[in-house]
């Protein structure tokens, strides 16, 4: 994570490398002090991100759920990636399968 600037009570981060679910620990701990402190808006610049997994989603989910705004800056492939996959989970129905017709399939 490099330096974290802030515009009002907007913070901006420049994420880089990976963010898998341990890494995201310490992003995690970063945005829980900026809620403490006041922060109500959060910049992600993801352009140095070169892998994401559900860990950095969690982040995502997470910041705004109290009305706190959220937005991604520089999209990363990665993040783009992980993002497209993440939306075309949610839009596809469970297909409920019984395990003995997955197994005679």
């Amino acid at each position: 994570m490099g330096e974290q600037p802030t515009r009002g009570t907007t913070l901006l981060v420049h994420l880089a490398g990976e963010i898998d679910h341990f890494r995201a620990a310490p992003l995690r701990a970063l945005l829980a002090s900026a809620a403490d402190d006041g922060y109500t808006g959060l910049v992600l610049d993801t352009e140095r991100v070169t892998f994401a997994d559900s860990g950095f989603l969690a982040v995502l989910d997470w910041w705004p759920r109290h009305g706190r705004r959220l937005r991604l800056a520089n999209r990363s492939r990665a993040v783009r990636r992980l993002l497209h996959a993440a939306s075309a989970a949610t839009q596809q129905p469970a297909q409920a399968v019984s395990p003995t017709a997955a197994a005679t399939s």
